[in-house]
């Protein structure tokens, strides 16, 4: 089990966390290919940079928000060079005002720790208690979408429509955000 300083962490929906096996597992079992690449850990868009190899493909960032007021929390994946103002992005998904949720709070609901998060997660979210959305830039005129696979020791690449079908398939909708033109 995960802990932090303030004890040990739980999913909110009492389930166990998913394993990296176990998620790509559930991937293969809806015949979805992906590629994971085994990595020392990365914990930002810089470090990912600098080890990236020849994943070649789209990058993300992904930004664990909590709203101020009562409403599911939020995961915006954005391009990785995508300069974006929390509060703008919030205000787009009609959310007036929020923060960073904690890492508690991000073991909680996507069963993984800072420098891990990622869209993959998903797997552990109850549907309606986290609402994705993804920058339309990050999955347009590409092959693949790399993300980490629940670890940040791993980077996985899937074809972006096939990133869609599997969060549709765990319950999750994913509104698409039109942010112009990747960087």
């Amino acid at each position: 089990m995960q802990t932090t300083e303030a004890g040990p962490l739980a999913l909110s929906s009492g389930r166990v966390p998913e394993t990296q096996e176990g998620l790509l597992a559930r991937l293969a079992a809806l015949g979805i290919a992906a590629r994971t690449v085994e990595h020392p850990p990365l914990r930002t868009v810089a470090e990912s940079k600098t080890l990236r190899g020849s994943l070649p493909g789209a990058h993300a960032k992904n930004l664990f928000l909590r709203p101020k007021a009562p409403g599911p929390y939020l995961l915006v994946v954005l391009e990785e060079d995508r300069q974006a103002s929390v509060n703008a992005l919030l205000r787009r998904l009609g959310v007036p005002r929020g923060q960073f949720g904690s890492a508690p709070e991000l073991f909680a609901e996507l069963g993984v720790l800072p420098g891990a998060v990622t869209p993959l997660a998903l797997v552990n979210a109850l549907p309606g208690r986290v609402r994705v959305a993804i920058d339309r830039a990050l999955l347009d005129g590409v092959q693949a979408v790399h993300f980490h696979p629940l670890a940040n020791t791993a980077t996985t690449a899937l074809a972006p429509e096939d990133l869609l079908r599997f969060l549709r398939a765990l319950g999750h909708e994913p509104e698409l955000l039109d942010l112009g033109p990747a960087p």
